[in-house]
């Protein structure tokens, strides 16, 4: 007689909650194709604490630890939209975080330059990463306020934490033709933001608000 497999038993569970997660996501106006499609495929319960995994698939954050957060589906389905990503890209990720939003950047993108500041968080994040076969995927510490002249310039960037303002250095690294989207505001509250680069001009347009956890470093907010 076979016996019940409940590994094999909690990835179905899994997987049906991330269908439903999806269903709500396309409901909210999230339907490019090939986010849709990530999102479908990725295990985000691979990406949060395993006391918080049975939450995975709500619509909302959660805590990541040093205090930090996941942000919540839609708004990583939206920001993910925004960037109109075709494959060929090289992205500029500020804020690693869980990442999460780093795996469906790689899905989605030729290759991920991620900086996080927290180095407990990137070492999680690209043990994570790595586990699951991104080999796309750089992760490494410093500011992100600062972006990565090496790796300039970025065809898209995006800034997973609100600050004040845009940060003149990410800017500075956006290619011609390329797109920032970064949340802008105070600290409690942003407007997601898109900066396109346009024959050498910068185009600006927002797209709602939102609220995220405090940019921090030297064109942001203080630690």
């Amino acid at each position: 007689m076979d016996r019940p497999r409940p590994d094999l038993d909690r990835e179905s569970r899994k997987g049906r909650e991330r269908e439903r997660m999806v269903e709500e996501l396309i409901n909210r106006g999230i339907t490019d194709p090939r986010v849709v499609a990530v999102m479908r495929r990725l295990p985000r319960h691979r990406f949060v604490q395993e006391a918080l995994q049975e939450r995975a698939y709500g619509d909302h954050p959660l805590p990541i630890g040093e205090e930090q957060t996941i942000s919540q589906p839609y708004i990583v389905g939206l920001m993910t939209s925004l960037l109109e990503l075709s494959g060929r890209e090289k992205v500029l990720e500020i804020g690693t975080g869980s990442g999460y939003q780093t795996a469906v950047l790689a899905e989605l993108a030729r290759r991920v330059c991620s900086i996080e500041r927290l180095p407990r968080l990137a070492e999680k994040a690209r043990a994570t990463l790595e586990a699951m076969g991104y080999d796309n995927v750089w992760v490494r510490v410093g500011n992100g306020t600062l972006g990565w002249p090496d790796q300039a310039p970025f065809d898209r960037i995006i800034v997973t934490a609100g600050g004040p303002s845009i940060p003149p250095p990410l800017v500075q690294q956006l290619a011609e033709g390329g797109r920032l989207v970064v949340p802008v505001g105070t600290a409690e509250n942003q407007v997601l933001t898109v900066v396109d680069r346009v024959g050498g001009e910068l185009r600006q347009r927002t797209h709602g608000e939102c609220k995220f956890v405090k940019l921090v470093g030297k064109y942001a907010w203080e630690p």
